[in-house]
């Protein structure tokens, strides 16, 4: 059936970043902000950049603060180009909440736009993510995973929204520091946007017959934290094609989309076709029935994240080592393992004569010291 009734305006999206770790300790750091004036006032006038080069006394600065300045110009250039900086005031606020003279270094090298940011700024920002966070040493570990997490945006206003909305919401205290980690431009978006993305969820919901549209859309963020960076035209265009391929009933459909399915809108729109289509040619060529896709996908929907030719190889690599693909559509998570793993177990398994059609595939879903113990139970056995 085809989804009913949701809006077509609801077009907009972004996209997430992830950033490298690096070790975070406890030690202050040792540079002071006497140290670093005297290259931040009168110097700093003395040596401004001119004709777009960089700034010469921010370069000395961020020298001393151990910045990698390699890394830096190839994150974000223009920075060091700037005139008005506050490095010094960014380290110093860092090293009051405890961070390290590396990972404060590491911080800017990585995302130099936060010696941008003002000291009331900070201390603003650092409080409302207080709201949120148990510790001071909490947010620092988050910032040392990715700055850009915390300094991305200048806009305290609107993440003060986007919080207070998403609380609304009813995101738990689990959950919404898990958003903020994993998806920080959620936080960057327009309150507006964010606000669109949960209707567009809601009316979902609603068109589907469910009684609870904020349970509903509240469900599917909890499950996929990226939603909400998500551009609403593919999460709708998705959800549809979902629908309409797999000819859902509302209850299948409101299910499915708070479950597995929530994650497989994480998929452009190219991919998820492309890898359902691919799926169906191959389920048919081995005698399989829509039903029994439509088992497979409802049971396992991750399958649809594989890729074409990974699923071939699988499916092929347990077809041919005597599993019926009935079995597999039954125990789909046999497919979570790679080809080489799975054409492993099955020559060990057929050498010793396991009878698949009597004791069935769970034994290629075992974890490896699992296997490893039940295949070493069978040679003894078969002795």
């Amino acid at each position: 059936m085809a989804l009913r009734q949701i809006s077509t305006s609801l077009l907009r999206g972004h996209h997430r970043a992830f950033l490298q770790p690096s070790t975070i300790t406890a030690a202050p750091i040792s540079i002071t902000v006497s140290t670093l004036h005297r290259f931040f006032s009168a110097t700093r006038a003395a040596t401004a950049p001119s004709n777009g080069s960089e700034n010469v006394s921010l370069l000395e600065n961020l020298t001393i603060l151990g910045v990698d300045l390699k890394m830096a110009r190839q994150r974000q250039p223009g920075v060091l180009r700037k005139v008005l900086t506050n490095e010094h005031g960014l380290a110093e606020f860092l090293s009051s909440k405890g961070a390290s003279r590396e990972v404060i270094a590491s911080i800017i090298s990585r995302f130099p736009r936060a010696i941008t940011r003002s000291g009331e700024h900070l201390e603003e920002r650092w409080q409302l993510w207080r709201n949120i966070f148990q510790d001071d040493a909490e947010i620092v570990r988050i910032l040392d995973r990715s700055p850009e997490s915390f300094f991305r945006s200048s806009d305290n206003e609107n993440l003060e929204k986007n919080i207070l909305f998403l609380s609304s919401l009813g995101i738990t205290p689990h959950d919404l520091p898990k958003l903020l980690m994993k998806a920080p431009r959620v936080f960057s978006n327009s309150l507006e946007l964010n606000r669109t993305m949960v209707e567009l969820l809601q009316s979902v919901c609603v068109s589907l017959g469910g009684k609870d549209h904020e349970a509903f859309a509240r469900a599917i963020i909890s499950r996929n934290v990226y939603i909400l960076i998500r551009s609403t035209k593919r999460i709708k265009a998705n959800i549809e094609f979902l629908l309409a391929s797999l000819k859902l009933s509302d209850t299948e459909a409101l299910s499915l989309l708070q479950s597995h399915g929530a994650d497989i809108l994480d998929l452009s729109h190219t991919s998820l076709k492309r890898n359902f289509k691919s799926l169906w040619v191959k389920l048919r060529s081995l005698g399989c029935r829509k039903v029994e896709m439509k088992k497979l996908v409802l049971n396992y929907t991750q399958v649809l994240f594989v890729s074409p030719e990974r699923l071939n190889e699988k499916l092929d690599c347990l077809v041919e080592g005597g599993i019926d693909v009935r079995q597999i559509v039954e125990k789909p998570k046999v497919l979570d393992f790679s080809a080489v793993t799975l054409k492993q177990r099955l020559d060990d398994l057929n050498g010793l004569g396991y009878n698949f059609d009597a004791s069935g595939i769970a034994i290629l879903d075992m974890s490896k010291k699992r296997f490893d113990a039940k295949l070493e139970k069978l040679r003894e056995f078969r002795l």
